[in-house]
């Protein structure tokens, strides 16, 4: 970044006099990974999805109830508040979309529509659409108000990540396994544009506050911001030691944190160019992070089963009033990228040696858990029947945030607890025959006619999807019908006018 030419008379401004972020509180109640989490526009809750099957939304007051919403019958990949925030969307890897209102009723409505896992959910800014990415190649758009399936993106050539709205609704960003990021019109419903500057799959995308610039960060641990006005790459970032796996812009647009299998937690400052921060909070791979609304806290989640809040803090120095000091950059030209970011050529940005590094001793922050209103679905809740080892696992004690050593990620640990889950779970079904009296061969022609079901499912969501371009195209039929009729009209006018005229004299 040029040096600053500041006036004379006007006071110094330390760029790096800054209060490092710091941890406010962890949330103890999910019992497995955490893939998702987002604030909701009023900041009074938290909301995070998990590999446990569940929903939870945190209310920020330390005092009040915490929710467990239970619908999912897979892991929950990703959620969503409306801009309203009376409603979330959760998205999971049972091909399911879910809308659930988010109070104690957890009241919720299920979209189908997909025929494989949903990675990723997001609202449009006037809360009216709904997009969805899936495993199965493809974008949905969604109505909100009509809950219904409305058209379908199709041109990316494996599993997509990831699919974000531009702040103004009219563009889309999304990601994949394919490595690339693309770029839709949502009028014409056409890629418009296809960025492919990637060595691995492309794991989140998003677009800055302005809506000019889209970040999006990669399985080769890197984290890119282009400019779309341009379509060049305006900022390569290579900080993280493993793959990027989740991003947030801050409100500002000036601060950007990261997520990473690296057990690490990034934060870039975007006009300077450079990282900052660098958290140490968790102890397995960070797989969310998000700002909240207002940009004065950040959240978490991980592999570790941790949620943890941050007190943003760096982002008190009024960067506004800073350039409106600097004579060579009032009236900026060209117009300024991503708020008037430096360098203009792509460039690479590699771990600085003079980045703050905060190692917070998690186990030690003192905050009360809450307690969790059990909300939803409870399937074969019965007497007498332990329901360990399937969705709910409802008498399984909170692990919460235990000791380094307890939250540390081993797959061998992993592996025997899924091989427990799997025992128990036989063991759940045959204690149901005993309870039940339901002989083998009857729950094997049950267990078909679920399948049958789910089959069915599938084969309604794609002829709803055929019915939906089938009318598309009929209107359009029709709207060309009426041209062709109009034009018509307009062309017998002009005749009848002769004709009752009569022949020139």
């Amino acid at each position: 970044m040029p040096e600053a030419d500041l006036d004379s008379k006007e006071p110094d401004v330390n760029l790096y006099d800054l209060e490092d972020p710091t941890l406010e509180r962890c949330f103890k109640g999910h019992r497995d990974a955490v893939p998702c989490a987002d604030f909701s526009p009023s900041k009074k809750q938290l909301a995070t999805g998990s590999s446990d099957k569940t929903v939870m939304v945190w209310n920020l007051n330390p005092k009040a109830r915490a929710f467990r919403f239970e619908g999912h019958k897979d892991v929950v990949t990703a959620v969503h508040f409306s801009p309203s925030g009376y409603l979330l969307a959760s998205a999971s890897r049972d091909k399911t979309v879910r809308l659930w209102t988010p109070n104690i009723k957890g009241d919720s409505t299920v979209f189908t529509a997909h025929t494989a896992t949903v990675r990723s959910v997001n609202f449009s800014s006037d809360g009216q659409r709904l997009i969805t990415a899936s495993d199965d190649k493809s974008l949905k758009i969604w109505s909100v108000h009509r809950q219904k399936f409305i058209y379908s993106l199709n041109q990316h050539t494996n599993w997509v990540r990831c699919a974000r709205f531009s702040p103004d609704g009219r563009l889309v960003a999304s990601c994949g396994d394919d490595r690339t990021v693309r770029l839709w019109d949502t009028s014409s419903r056409q890629c418009i544009n296809t960025f492919t500057d990637y060595g691995g799959p492309a794991t989140f995308v998003d677009f800055n506050a302005s809506g000019t610039c889209i970040a999006s960060s990669g399985a080769d641990n890197t984290l890119k911001i282009w400019d779309i006005r341009t379509n060049k790459l305006i900022q390569h970032y290579q900080v993280h030691s493993a793959s990027v796996n989740c991003f947030s812009f801050h409100p500002s647009g000036n601060y950007l944190i990261s997520g990473s299998s690296d057990s690490t937690v990034k934060i870039l400052d975007l006009l300077e160019g450079r990282l900052i921060y660098t958290l140490y909070g968790h102890k397995g791979p960070v797989l969310a992070v998000v700002f909240s609304r207002e940009g004065d806290l950040f959240a978490s989640g991980g592999a570790d089963l941790q949620v943890l809040m941050w007190k943003t803090n760096f982002d008190a120095l009024n960067y506004r009033e800073l350039l409106s000091r600097h004579s060579r950059r009032v009236t900026p030209d060209p117009p300024p990228h991503l708020n008037d970011i430096y360098p203009r050529s792509p460039h690479l940005h590699h771990t600085q040696n003079e980045t703050v590094e905060i190692n917070p001793v998690v186990t030690n922050i003192q905050s009360a858990d809450p307690h969790v209103v059990e909300v939803g679905e409870v399937p074969y809740n019965m007497p007498g029947v332990t329901l360990r080892g399937v969705t709910g696992f409802r008498d399984r004690p909170s692990t919460g945030i235990a000791s380094a050593s307890s939250c540390t990620y081993r797959q061998e640990e992993e592996r025997e607890e899924d091989e427990e889950k799997e025992r128990l779970g036989h063991g759940v079904m045959d204690l149901l025959d005993e309870h039940c009296g339901l002989p083998p061969a009857f729950r094997s022609t049950l267990e078909h006619i679920v399948q049958q079901l789910d089959i069915l499912t599938q084969t309604v969501a794609v002829l709803e999807e055929r019915l939906t371009l089938t009318e598309d195209k009929l209107k359009e039929c029709l709207d060309n019908q009426a041209l062709i009729l109009q034009q018509a009209l307009q062309t017998d006018e002009p005749s009848e006018q002769r004709g009752a005229e009569g022949p020139a004299v």
